[in-house]
């Protein structure tokens, strides 16, 4: 595999270029770990004393630790590196109904994990966070915990560090960052539920490398985070990809951020649920996990519910590729578990939206059992010592 060449600017300031190969070489060793020195400077394109000094200086750090030896035919017998594992994250995903609470190490690997009811006070929700997160800070007392990271279902404002839209939550302008900051002491860092899950796919998943993708995620509602040229498309006040919130109906069902008819209302779980109450008033219980089971034990009015939503999901999913023609689409939810349902419904509206001469996005539905917001978390924190999104491809 060809040498990872990176030119830095020509005005660039000593500081600056030790900077980014020091990230160059952390994220080698985070990508292609167990890795040798040799093996570094022969992939990174770096002197081998560059090397040398930078890794030295990770290892002090704590970042790097040295682990098994390898053998050669002759010579020296190569230390191979890896990260270290004591270094930890906090990772917190919010939804409507619940939130998690967990722990992982920098490998995205999760030690620690408690589920709770969300509040329906971001004051009260706040508290219980506070709570459970120092809880956690004693447990693993002796570790180097990195930060806090956050996954919300609404859209957070990069300059003031507040969750400004969160419709299905029912939270409007409110500041999480400053009180759980206050109260444990660590960094915290915000992010929306599909933007973390953008992250997750670029850092941990074995997606095959693009530069223009959208994940979309599907639960109550429907979130898109955008990959564009390899970085996180965020828009103004951080309010870019809110599909979920475009009119498909204006005479369509109430939205949850007060107009009317938008996408998440025909093509979410929450939209399926309200398919099937519509034709079965005596089951109303239901989860969107239970529905899904009894549409494959072959209830016919389960199963007219998820082709509905499917369709409808479909068919907000042209805006997206009219809009931004992505080379792949990632889908994330409860719904690939039905994948033999769904992907031919999506492929299909798809291609109808698909211009002559234009190829359709690749479809890809990633079964991660809820875990993509967390391991996006676990990045967010990450990212101020491996750098952002553009960075850390390799």
């Amino acid at each position: 595999m060809p040498g990872v060449h990176h030119k830095p600017p020509k005005n660039a300031s000593t500081d600056a270029i030790r900077d980014i190969n020091r990230r160059i070489v952390l994220n080698l060793i985070r990508t292609r770990q167990p890795l040798s020195r040799a093996d570094l400077a022969r992939v990174s394109g770096l002197q081998r004393s560059t090397v040398s000094l930078i890794v030295e200086d990770l290892i002090e750090d704590r970042w790097v630790i040295e682990g098994s030896r390898g053998r050669l035919p002759r010579g020296r017998h190569p230390t191979f590196l890896r990260l270290n594992d004591e270094r930890a994250i906090i990772s917190v995903d919010v939804r409507p109904s619940q939130a998690t609470v967990a722990l992982a190490d920098v490998n995205g690997r999760f030690t620690s994990r408690e589920t709770m009811d969300t509040p329906k006070d971001p004051k009260a929700a706040i508290e219980l966070l506070s709570r459970k997160i120092q809880l956690l800070m004693r447990i693993c007392k002796g570790r180097k915990i990195e930060g806090i990271g956050i996954s919300l279902p609404g859209r957070i404002d990069q300059t003031s560090s507040r969750l400004l839209f969160a419709p299905n939550l029912g939270w409007r302008d409110v500041d999480l960052q400053r009180p759980l900051a206050k109260a444990t002491g660590l960094d915290v860092e915000l992010e929306n539920a599909a933007n973390a899950c953008v992250l997750a796919a670029v850092w941990f998943d074995r997606i095959p490398s693009s530069q223009d993708l959208v994940v979309l995620t599907v639960s109550e509602g429907i979130g898109a985070g955008i990959l564009v040229n390899g970085s996180i498309v965020r828009g103004r006040n951080g309010m870019a990809g809110e599909f979920g919130h475009v009119p498909l109906d204006p005479n369509g069902p109430p939205c949850t951020c007060g107009s009317r008819g938008c996408w998440e209302v025909f093509g979410s779980n929450r939209a399926a649920l309200r398919y099937y109450y519509e034709s079965d008033i005596q089951r109303a219980d239901l989860s969107f996990a239970e529905l899904l089971a009894i549409a494959d034990q072959g209830d016919s009015r389960a199963a007219k519910a998820l082709d509905t939503m499917a369709h409808y999901l479909g068919r907000g999913m042209r805006m997206i590729v009219a809009g931004l023609a992505p080379e792949r689409i990632i889908i994330i939810g409860d719904l690939t578990r039905s994948w033999h349902r769904f992907g031919p419904v999506l492929e299909s509206e798809i291609q109808a939206q698909v211009l002559p001469g234009a190829a359709p996005p690749e479809l890809i539905p990633v079964h991660e059992d809820g875990m993509a917001r967390l391991r996006g978390t676990v990045a967010l924190v990450l990212q101020k010592h491996f750098g952002a999104v553009q960075e850390v491809r390799s």
